[in-house]
């Protein structure tokens, strides 16, 4: 596994573990964030305020399938799992692209998608 694939992967389990810190020391200052459908964060404070969405209760279930190292972009696929205050659990998966200025994430790419516990 890469440098930068590890750091993916160390930032992942900051989701999953709802670490601040450990989220935060992955990224560049000016982080952007994309989370397409849905919105964009730009900087550490705004990133920050995401990682504990106010509309969702504890931390997601990530589940890595395929990690691609493309020189400065980190590609992931997986599933996951989460619960949502109003709506109860749901299913997704999702794809994210990291690209690194040096040895941080300077940009996330989410892509998200619903989907039927059944699909999985």
């Amino acid at each position: 596994m890469t440098t930068r694939e590890q750091l993916v992967h160390r930032y992942l389990d900051g989701f999953r573990r709802s670490d601040h810190a450990s989220i935060l020391a992955c990224l560049t200052d000016d982080v952007v964030w994309h989370v397409h459908g849905w919105r964009s964060t730009h900087g550490k404070a705004e990133f920050d305020d995401e990682i504990e969405n106010p509309a969702f209760e504890g931390s997601p279930t990530l589940t890595v399938e395929r990690t691609v190292d493309a020189g400065d972009v980190v590609v992931v696929t997986g599933t996951g799992a989460g619960r949502h205050r109003e709506h109860g659990p749901f299913r997704f998966v999702y794809s994210d692209l990291f690209t690194f200025r040096d040895d941080l994430i300077a940009q996330v790419d989410s892509y998200v998608v619903p989907v039927q516990a059944s699909s999985l």
